[in-house]
């Protein structure tokens, strides 16, 4: 049984995610990216629509689950249950109480997982270590998820040429719900509302909101969320809609000089602190 936890990335205008100056300048074609539409999930929600890139790269075994279920069609018609303002919005469950999943096997955690030097990681600061984690890391995003890592130079010393990474939870990123026991996933899972470092390495997090996460944060809040509850109406893979059902997304490149430049002027109104990925957003755009 599941007693799970307790979504921003995403679709910003470059305005309101960056400085008037970067505002201004026009973002070449060629820095923005087009997501492999295996790793996109379109949710039709009661409030609207939710778009999820997933980043198999960091939890190959949850994002298999989730893409299985949801070409099953397990979690059409499924209630947001249990939505806590400015922390997370939890679904995913068969029976809508949290206690419930799918026929499948539990999953093992993918926190923390080994990262290697492809695909690429984009480092936006260096911290040193504390008493939580002693080692220096990089903090940064693995396509659209912000992750901290053990240095990439690590990499050379390692055996199997990688570093261990966990996934931070900011604001829209995908966390899987489980009970008190790290192997006990299933099919339940959250969309942050808000940034929660304490579930940082204590929970998978497996992608992250690209588009309404406007959304995210209009869902009926509630522990639990009182009669009626906002619904999934579908959920999606993306490569399986129609042709001319298929939202066109892209989503800004993190290794383009636009990101970077986004980077920069994060890391100067950070005033000589240590820039947190969750004060960086990607943009993205839907035709």
């Amino acid at each position: 049984m599941k007693v799970a936890p307790f979504a921003l990335a995403a679709v910003l205008s470059l305005a309101a995610a960056t400085g008037p100056a970067l505002a201004q300048t026009p973002v070449p074609a060629a820095e923005w990216r087009t997501p492999d539409p295996e790793n996109v999930l379109v949710f039709e929600t009661s409030k609207g629509r939710i778009i999820v890139e997933m980043v198999p790269a960091a939890a190959p075994a949850h994002v298999e689950r989730v893409r299985t279920l949801a070409r099953a069609r397990f979690y059409d018609g499924l209630t947001f249950f249990r939505v806590i303002d400015r922390f997370m919005a939890q679904t995913g469950d068969p029976t809508n109480t949290g206690m419930g999943g799918s026929e499948l096997p539990d999953l093992k955690a993918e926190f923390p997982f080994r990262r290697g030097a492809a695909p690429a990681f984009t480092v936006v600061d260096r911290l040193p270590g504390d008493f939580n984690t002693p080692s220096a890391t990089e903090v940064g995003f693995l396509g659209v998820l912000p992750v901290r890592s053990l240095p990439s130079m690590q990499m050379m010393l390692a055996a199997d040429g990688k570093v261990t990474s966990w996934g931070l939870f900011c604001s829209g990123v995908m966390g899987m719900a489980r009970s008190s026991n790290p192997d006990s996933a299933n099919s339940q899972f959250f969309f942050m509302r808000g940034p929660y470092a304490s579930l940082d390495n204590d929970y998978t997090a497996w992608g992250r909101v690209i588009v309404g996460q406007d959304v995210v944060g209009a869902i009926k809040l509630g522990e639990p969320v009182s009669l009626p509850q906002d619904v999934m109406t579908t959920v999606r893979v993306l490569a399986d809609l129609p042709a001319a059902q298929r939202p066109k997304v892209e989503v800004l490149d993190v290794a383009g000089p636009t990101f970077k430049a986004m980077v920069a002027d994060a890391r100067s109104k950070a005033g000589g602190r240590p820039l947190n990925p969750c004060d960086v957003d990607i943009p993205a755009r839907v035709g």
